[in-house]
């Protein structure tokens, strides 16, 4: 087994009750139980191999216990969406799907591609972001409720039932909201840095909660970089003479349904976006190109004041200079 520095790369297949740990270049794998007797053996294992980089792949929260261990003792550890170690595995012919098989997989991902190290959620952070998706999932089924009472024939006690239901979960609602702001004013930082997103026309509280909740990074990278990580970066498609339209792909879902709505409000309330979304489609752009072109210069603008600290007033008339030269 190879310990030297910068030479190992490991993957790790995360399931409820096992880990499954793979090497490249050696192709060793061993299996442990995955629990809190088993954990610090592992990691103590991991840090003599001093490896390059760690792949986790993100599995619904079930990687948390692990990859909070590893952050804990300085590895560098890595979570990769399962979407690009699917996407890699096909591409390097690996069709089966085992945990030894997904192990290795990861394994040879970090060898490939050396995905950056970023950092990772705090535990203030994964539970501000636990509450954001508690919201979300009050919200829908409150929207899910009211399309049931909006259809016709329901019994008495069917919609007596339904609205009962839909007042109840309101509360949860707001319990939710209750919640949500505590646990901003904890931090001082995010307090701080949601003073600044919320004084942006077009970003409301949903939208700054989930940035500082899903999006540590921001302020934190190049403008490309936050663009391409949420998904917003516009990827070329050519072949020979053939030239495509550029399409946005991948990057964070939940992130870019958030930045889609506040882009909407801001092209009617926010003087930069509203203006620069109207060149666009004087120029003949589509309005769902020229959407996604406002939607990637607003979050760019919000990297832009988290990262110098300044208030919207201060970026306004820079923003208004740089988009007159877009």
């Amino acid at each position: 087994m190879s310990t030297s520095s910068n030479s190992c790369f490991v993957g790790i297949d995360v399931s409820k009750n096992s880990l499954e740990i793979a090497l490249r270049p050696d192709d060793q794998h061993w299996s442990v139980d995955y629990d809190l007797l088993h954990i610090p053996p592992l990691v103590s294992k991991l840090k003599a191999l001093a490896a390059e980089r760690i792949i986790v792949e993100a599995t619904g929260g079930v990687e948390t216990l692990l990859v909070t261990h590893l952050a804990a003792a300085s590895l560098p550890v890595v979570v990769v969406n399962p979407r690009q170690a699917r996407d890699f595995a096909r591409a390097s012919g690996k069709l089966a799907k085992t945990d030894r098989v997904d192990a290795l997989v990861l394994a040879r991902f970090g060898e490939a591609l050396k995905p950056d190290l970023r950092p990772l959620p705090t535990d203030e952070a994964r539970k501000f972001e636990a509450l954001l998706v508690r919201r979300r999932q009050i919200v829908e089924m409150i929207v899910s409720e009211k399309n049931r009472l909006s259809q016709p024939g329901h019994p008495n006690p069917i919609a007596r039932d339904i609205n009962e239901h839909i007042k109840w979960m309101e509360k949860r609602l707001k319990k939710c909201d209750t919640d949500l702001q505590k646990a901003l004013e904890q931090s001082e930082v995010w307090r701080v840095h949601d003073n600044l997103l919320r004084g942006v026309p077009g970003i409301g509280s949903v939208t700054s909660r989930t940035l500082l909740a899903a999006l540590p990074e921001l302020g934190k990278l190049t403008n490309k970089q936050i663009a391409s990580l949420v998904g917003v970066a516009p990827y070329s498609q050519q072949s020979g003479r053939w030239r495509g339209q550029s399409r946005i792909r991948g990057g964070r879902g939940d992130v870019r349904a958030v930045l889609y709505m506040a882009t909407l409000t801001a092209t009617r309330c926010n003087p930069v976006i509203r203006a620069f979304y109207q060149r666009l489609i004087g120029a003949g752009k589509k309005k769902k190109v020229a959407l996604v072109a406002c939607m990637r210069k607003l979050l760019v603008i919000l990297n832009a004041m988290i990262k110098d600290q300044t208030a919207w007033g201060e970026h306004q008339k820079s923003a208004q200079i740089s988009d007159a030269h877009a």
